[in-house]
């Protein structure tokens, strides 16, 4: 037997009576297509001009995000200098007895400001009773 394999009816009238089908399409299908082809072009420009605002939004607020960093970086060194500079005017102080007020002044003592994760406060009590009762040599 010889088998033959076909994308389409073989015989030409059913093509040509399939292709009759197409033409003869009723009207309100017709009219359907149109309006729903024209839907679907007005929701992709819809989708098009919200992708483009949101685009817009988005280079506005990383711009406004790295001006907000600039600006904390711009802080952070000029609090950094001050205090470097502070410290260097304050080495050069050095009396002997005053060890332990440098100490104090260098470490937060107020835990609830502390910005550390580790728990420090066996260290600060420490620092604490070595301040009030100094070691002697």
């Amino acid at each position: 037997l010889a088998f033959k394999e076909s994308n389409g009816p073989t015989d030409s009238y059913a093509a040509i009576s399939q292709v009759d089908r197409l033409q003869s399409e009723p009207e309100s299908i017709r009219k359907w297509r149109e309006e729903q082809k024209e839907r679907l072009e007005q929701l992709d420009a819809n989708s098009r001009k919200q992708e483009a605002e949101w685009k817009e939004k988005a280079i506005k607020e990383l711009q406004e995000w790295y001006a907000r960093q600039d600006e904390k970086l711009q802080k952070t060194k000029a609090s950094n200098r001050a205090a470097e500079e502070a410290f260097v005017n304050d080495a050069e102080d050095i009396f002997p007895g005053t060890e332990w007020e440098r100490v104090a002044q260098l470490c937060d003592f107020n835990p609830k400001s502390s910005k550390q994760a580790k728990d420090v406060s066996r260290m600060r009590s420490v620092l604490i009773s070595l301040k009030q009762a100094p070691l002697v040599h």
